[in-house]
């Protein structure tokens, strides 16, 4: 891979990025000016200062303080929004954002691979991991296993290999050295999650996408250093609509007229999906029901464990999925959907006979259920569901679930949970309200709080508790909350116990002071309880 000095120059201006080129005492646009810099040419380019040589580009974004170009001689040229050359002898691009810059070029110096495969982007509020992960299932088998996947669990970029991410959409330039290594594997189709912060802070800007995909949208990432408010937060996911060729649509969700109002604005063609779940699905279910969207998931039996996929109407696929819950089947709707959208005909028999598959689907740390069996025997037995729901809107669909499958035994449900420190504040409320009025206890602990003391989270969670039969308490150590929870689930072993563990799933880590301390797991630590 390479870059000329020339190229990066051309790209900025047709982009009006270019604010000036900054050589010593020299300031011009122009390249030419430059004497033998104008022949500059990169081999590599990095946001990172550790990783930099003569024939690195260097971006300096965020945070980044011209102090760290001090003593950096290897460097020969940097991308930032201000001039730095107090503190380098390099030559400075400056530009009106470097973010925007970051992306186009990390494009260029790839080849845009994004251009070699059709590419998939899911953003929502809820599921998109899940949705993620059941369209890359159903298209690496009807691509022949060429199909990649970006998404806040781990990253495959070869068909076979998983690696673990660290961003749900990462940085630009990343993006689009992963998507280059996807193309040199031989994929043909890349799917991938898109959060509302890759378009806040442009880390998928000049990216277009074949087919994009809006689920739903509920107040989270609320805070002074994600998104001030709600509008800001779905506009930034609002712009996937007018940068996808073809958009799938959840036909409920918030706001969605003001979605198909996007997406005719430019001409997109929409597909939408939909969840009906108040009825069973016969022979008479109504057409209105039916036909409440292109695709629409109904229930087939009382407790949903069975669900009719329907397209246009008619019955597309019976499904009873590894992973439970009304909202996972909603989400198999949508990944059905994007498919058909990818360009794959579900008249065609090897498309229709792949479908049944997403059964099998499970995601680590997603709505994994466990069965106690530790338990006192004659007890009226005890499930535990970890999960990583972290907002209102995860929240309640869990707790929906727990009430649409085992409703009738008359659940006596424990919420074990925390919230992230320093952001999403709205979170502590919203996870409070969507559980309170159907919870018998909160067990308020730790979770990726950052610099922010765990207590002061916690306490903030227990002040939004405004039912007074609700019983709650905080346990810092969140291994000792969970063995808390089965222990009082045990002493109430006369009633049906559910242990909601959420916002952690599988990993192994709690994130304090910018660190990973380690952390046995949700799941493992039930395992252990449970005998499972």
């Amino acid at each position: 891979m390479a870059l000329s000095l020339r190229t990066v120059i051309d790209v900025l201006k047709s982009n009006n990025l270019l604010h000036e080129l900054i050589a010593g005492d020299l300031w011009t646009t122009d390249c030419d000016n430059l004497g033998p810099q104008a022949d500059l040419s990169f081999e590599d380019i990095s946001y990172d200062t550790r990783k930099v040589s003569e024939k690195t580009l260097l971006f300096c974004k965020g945070n980044f303080k011209a102090e760290y170009l001090d003593g950096l001689d290897a460097l020969s040229c940097y991308v930032a929004q201000t001039d730095m050359s107090e503190h380098t002898k390099a030559l400075g691009i400056v530009v009106s954002d470097v973010h925007k810059a970051m992306a186009l070029l990390s494009a260029e110096f790839y080849g845009h691979p994004e251009k070699q495969l059709t590419m998939i982007g899911i953003t929502g509020t809820k599921g998109k991991t899940t949705t993620a992960y059941y369209v890359h299932h159903l298209l690496a088998q009807l691509t022949g296993n060429k199909t990649a996947l970006l998404s806040s669990v781990d990253n495959c970029v070869d068909g076979k290999t998983y690696v673990e991410s660290q961003l749900t959409t990462p940085e630009s330039l990343d993006l689009f050295h992963l998507l280059r290594e996807a193309v040199d594997n031989g994929m043909t189709h890349m799917v991938m999650e898109v959060s509302s912060q890759s378009y806040k802070v442009n880390r998928v800007f000049g990216l277009t996408f074949d087919v994009g995909a809006f689920l739903n949208i509920s107040p989270d990432h609320i805070s002074p250093i994600e998104h001030p408010t709600f509008e800001d937060y779905f506009s930034c996911k609002r712009q996937l609509i007018s940068r996808s060729r073809r958009v799938v649509l959840g036909a409920d969700t918030k706001h969605a007229n003001l979605l198909l109002s996007d997406a005719r604005a430019v001409g997109t063609p929409v597909t939408t999906f939909a969840l009906r779940s108040s009825q069973i699905f016969t022979a008479g279910t109504p057409a209105n029901v039916k036909n409440a969207a292109d695709f629409v998931a109904i229930p087939e039996d009382e407790r949903h464990e069975k669900f009719a996929i329907l397209h246009e109407g008619e019955l597309l696929a019976s499904v009873s999925l590894a992973m439970e819950g009304d909202f996972n089947d909603e989400n198999v709707a949508a990944a059905y959907a994007i498919v058909e959208a990818a360009g794959f005909s579900l008249s065609e028999p090897a498309t229709r006979a792949v479908l049944p598959s997403v059964n099998t689907v499970a995601v680590s740390g997603r709505m994994e259920h466990f069965e106690d069996h530790a338990g006192t025997p004659g007890s009226a037995g005890m499930v535990a569901i970890v999960d990583f729901a972290h907002n209102y809107l995860s929240t309640k669909v869990l707790v929906d679930f727990v009430y649409t499958r085992y409703g009738e035994k008359n659940p006596r449900i424990t919420l074990i949970s925390g919230s992230s420190g320093n952001k999403a504040f709205d979170r502590r409320e919203g996870i409070v309200k969507a559980a309170q009025d159907r919870i018998a206890e909160f067990i308020f602990t730790a979770d990726d709080t950052d610099s922010e003391p765990v207590e002061n989270v916690c306490r903030d969670m227990l002040s939004h508790v405004t039912n007074p039969a609700v019983k709650a308490q905080i346990i810092l150590d969140r291994e000792q909350a969970i063995r808390q929870a089965v222990a009082d689930a045990r002493e109430n072993s006369d009633r049906f116990n559910v242990i909601l563990v959420i916002g952690k799933g599988n990993e192994q880590w709690l994130k304090v002071h910018n660190k990973h301390v380690a952390y046995a797991g949700d799941d493992r630590v039930i395992r252990e309880l449970f005998a499972a």
